[in-house]
Parts: structure tokens; sequence; C-alpha cells
């Protein structure tokens, strides 16, 4: 009789960036990194951050990048949590460069199934939107964060300017802002049941005003949002 596969190694979160400049901030925080590993387009290395143990991936830009990452991340250790990082664009007009914005609920901007009854957003066959874990939603309202904006985030796979912002705008009123794979990553953890949370600071605004600072470094605004999840995670406090 063959033995039974070894069950995965349980971690406290993975934690998904798609650029080198959205995962570095982690690794330049880690007490222990492990070997990077290579999956398809994704790399991924087991890293303890503080108190927490991470699952650390570069998944890819895009949607179909970040869901086959999120796949392969699920199937090679046992996660408490996973959690979307790095930098997005600002969609709601008052949201600034260099907020940082949590995400409440995700949604497709590309999606429009509108003619078969579906909601904008929405993926025949799956929910209108994907929430935000309860309990990780609550920690990441209570992180020390002086410029945090809770709401509505919106993915896909088309960049969103000043040429196209005003019909997003349109069809998603309450998205505080919009990436190209946070909607892929929680949608995939809905599929697996696993508690799931999007951090992003915001690098650029999609639609500026003329008063209003365009751009901030993806290093800096992914800094940022590390320092959020690493809160959420209680990466700095001891295991109770």
């Amino acid at each position: 009789m063959s033995a039974a596969p070894a069950a995965p190694p349980a971690v406290d979160a993975v934690v998904i960036g798609a650029m080198e400049e959205e995962v570095r901030p982690y690794l330049e925080r880690a007490g222990e990194v492990g070997p990077e590993t290579a999956a398809g387009h994704a790399r991924t290395r087991l890293v303890t951050v503080g108190a927490a143990r991470l699952l650390l991936v570069r998944g890819g830009i895009g949607l179909v990048n970040a869901a086959a990452a999120t796949v392969h991340a699920l199937m090679s250790v046992a996660p408490r949590a996973v959690v979307s990082t790095g930098s997005a664009g600002g969609l709601a007009a008052a949201v600034e460069v260099g907020d940082v914005v949590v995400g409440e609920r995700y949604t497709y901007a590309g999606a429009d199934a509108t003619a078969f009854g579906y909601e904008r957003g929405q993926v025949p066959g799956m929910p209108p939107a994907y929430d935000a874990d309860p309990g990780l939603l609550a920690a990441a309202r209570g992180a020390a964060a002086p410029r945090l904006r809770t709401g509505q985030m919106v993915s896909g796979d088309s960049f969103v300017t000043a040429v196209n912002v005003a019909e997003v705008r349109a069809a998603f009123p309450a998205a505080l802002s919009t990436d190209m794979e946070s909607t892929a990553i929680a949608q995939v953890c809905h599929s697996h049941g696993v508690p799931f949370l999007s951090v992003r600071g915001i690098s650029d605004l999609c639609g500026p005003a003329a008063d209003q600072d365009f751009h901030m470094a993806v290093e800096e605004v992914a800094a940022r949002a590390a320092d959020v999840v690493l809160d959420v995670l209680g990466a700095g406090r001891p295991r109770g």
C-alpha cells in the first residue's frame, strides 16, 4: 500500500504581489527567506516576517496570472488567509496618491453579462462581488496607517486612464481603486473557501484633477501596503 501524500505545510498567509517591487518590502523585512521556486510564470518563497510564516508569491500582472498563481499557492501550502498586496490606481475622486486602500468587496471592471440578467461586473454563475474576510477587514481597519480607506475595488485587464475613467466610475460609483489582480484572487479564494483581503497603495490616479499629484513610485506605495498587511497578520506580535 502506498503512503498517503504528505499534507501541505501550514502558513499564516499566502501574500501575492504582481511585480518584484510589490513583494520586495516583505523580503526586506524577513528574518528567514527560503529558496525561490518557479511555478509557471509565478515565483514563490517561504519567508518569516516577525511572528508570521508566509508564502510570498510574485504572480505576474493580470487576471489570469493572478488566478494561476493563487491556485498553485493553495495546492502548495495550507494558509489561514490569502492577501493581495502592492499598488493600484485611484478611481474615486476623493482618493489621493499615497493612500492605502483596503478592499471590502471585489468586482470585475470588464465583466458585462447584463443582457442575460446578471449584474455589471458579475461573471455568470458566480456572485456579483466577492467580500473580504470580516476578521481580516476588521484588523485592517485597526491598522496604524494614517491614510487608510476601505471600500470597493474593481479589477480588469485594461488600464483605466482619463480616457475611460468616466465609464468605469459610472458603472461602479462606490469603487475606490482599480488594479489587475485582486478580483481574480478573490474568486479563487471564494471557490476554495479561503479568507481573502486585498491591500493596495495608490501609485497613480485614473482621472486626476488639475491640482492633484498623479504618480508615486510603486516601491513606496507597496511598502505602505506591506505595513498594513503585516499589521493585519500580526507579524510584529508574538503568537498567542
